[in-house]
């Protein structure tokens, strides 16, 4: 019994140690995931500890002059500190102001009940406490406040209570005052430079590419919806593009971030390619119209599995039309999405949305026209559906494309450079060989027409542009030169 009982004891512990090892393992498998899903959480959490260095630095020199309340500086590190700068702007804002505001009123009500007496004082001031308390506990479910002010409201109820009650003398009560609002200043300063000098994490570049990709990702979805409905009897999807044909779902979602991206962006210096008063508002109208885009994809979608009847006269009729509107929805939300990144004017995707507009119409007309009165109308219902909120795709996608102009024309999006096609390098000042040509031959002869001197003002005043079509030319000639000589030097290196 003794043996039997030890070796149980035995594998009772070897089993906690299995299950221990195993969810160590998982702990660092999920760790390893985290870091790697987004790197900066790890530099995040470096940029902390170092804050929390130099204000450890500085607490003893400090001490000397703010006593125990020196501790605020390291705690005001801790509540400060956030993962972009615009957050650790607003937050370090916000406590800064509060304690100012707080500090001063908790004085001022000091000063005003001092002459009260013992009974008369801490009834006055319970009374102003309760009073704070009640209206600004109040502000904070106005939506504006709460979304930009609701950190300096706690803190302002926090800090005029933490004085008011502390039964201080005046004297005392301005020190203590002035010494918290020094201690706060400290460590929100010292948050801010390590937040801004030491890789820096900008919620408003943030907020530009979680738009753009939301976008692209509608438009990665609308491009292979019609294949995929169209063609759904032939066998399931694979992964990769069920996973593509769902990327919507994200967009759906994507609020609560973008308003607050959008707020702690507006909190943050100017940086980058996005100078001051940058206008942070009309990415959410961007983002606003993309999910109205996206719940009518997740409609469409619904119709991929759905276990319907249609007549295959009715798919053939509609095919072309709803293909033409998803595939041209789809390419002009990409080409949208590629001009935010770049931050161009989006003009090239005005051509993919007249040719979803084009096929909009012809739907319509198919939709009014007679060849629907001799089909069964239980097989006409899905296809009809489908057609019909593809039309409420195309027009939601020209909104978008709207608002991005809007955002563009307002934020000053640089112009598309021209590209040249053949047509104007054939009527153009240069005449030179395609690339393909120069790649296979080792002379090249150029060309080059002299332009005739202007005659006349009208020919003057064009002159800037052909200038600039000049040096398109030149742009292109060194482009296959450079293949040129690519083919010459390193192909052979590289085949040898």
């Amino acid at each position: 019994m003794v043996v039997a009982s030890g070796s149980r004891d035995k594998t009772g512990f070897f089993t906690q140690g299995v299950k221990l090892k195993a969810s160590m393992v998982d702990m660092a498998r999920s760790v390893r995931k985290l870091g790697q899903e987004d790197p900066r959480r790890v530099v995040h959490s470096l940029k902390v500890g170092l804050a929390l260095i130099l204000v450890s630095a500085l607490y003893h020199p400090f001490y000397n002059n703010f006593g125990t309340n020196t501790i605020w500086i390291v705690m005001t590190v801790v509540l400060v500190f956030e993962f972009s700068v615009g957050a650790t702007l607003g937050k370090g804002f916000n406590r800064g102001i509060a304690t100012l505001l707080a500090g001063g009123l908790a004085i001022g009500a000091h000063h005003l009940t001092k002459n009260l007496g013992r009974v008369g004082e801490p009834v006055v001031l319970g009374l102003l406490v309760f009073l704070q308390g009640s209206i600004s506990t109040f502000l904070r479910f106005f939506p504006k406040i709460k979304a930009s002010y609701d950190y300096g409201m706690l803190i302002f109820i926090m800090t005029f209570s933490f004085i008011s009650v502390s039964g201080l003398r005046d004297h005392a009560i301005f020190k203590l005052a002035l010494e918290r609002l020094c201690t706060v200043s400290i460590g929100g300063a010292v948050c801010v430079i390590v937040s801004i000098l030491v890789l820096p994490v900008w919620a408003g570049h943030d907020l530009h590419n979680l738009i753009a990709l939301n976008i692209e990702k509608l438009g990665n979805s609308l491009e292979g919806f019609s294949d995929e409905y169209f063609k759904r009897k032939g066998g399931e999807a694979c992964k990769d593009d069920k996973e593509i044909l769902e990327g919507y779902k994200c967009v759906l979602n994507s609020k609560k971030s973008e308003e607050s991206l959008a707020n702690y962006a507006a909190w943050e210096p100017p940086h980058g390619r996005f100078p001051f008063r940058h206008p942070w508002k009309l990415y959410l109208k961007v983002g606003t119209l993309a999910r109205e885009c996206a719940y009518r994809i997740e409609a469409l979608n619904g119709y991929l599995n759905a276990d319907m009847q249609e007549s295959s006269e009715v798919s053939t009729v509609i095919q072309e039309a709803c293909t033409n509107m998803s595939v041209e929805s789809g390419k002009a939300l990409k080409e949208l999405a590629l001009a935010i990144k770049t931050m161009v004017q989006p003009s090239s995707a005005d051509s993919h949305i007249e040719n979803a507009k084009s096929a909009a119409k012809n739907m319509k007309s198919l939709l009014k026209s007679g060849i629907w009165e001799d089909v069964d109308l239980l097989k006409v219902i899905a296809g009809v559906t489908v057609a019909s909120i593809l039309i409420d795709v195309v027009t939601c996608t020209e909104k978008i494309a709207e608002s991005i102009h809007e955002l563009a024309s307002t934020a000053q999006f640089k112009s598309a450079e021209p590209t040249l096609s053949p047509e104007k390098l054939h009527s153009g000042q240069m005449n030179c060989v395609k690339s393909s040509q120069i790649l296979n031959c080792p002379h090249v002869v150029i060309n080059v027409s002299e332009s005739t001197p202007p005659s006349s003002p009208s020919e003057s005043s064009s002159a800037p542009k052909a200038s600039k079509q000049r040096m398109e030319a030149y742009r292109y000639l060194y482009f296959n030169l450079y293949n040129l000589f690519l083919a010459q030097n390193i192909s052979p290196f590289l085949s040898g």
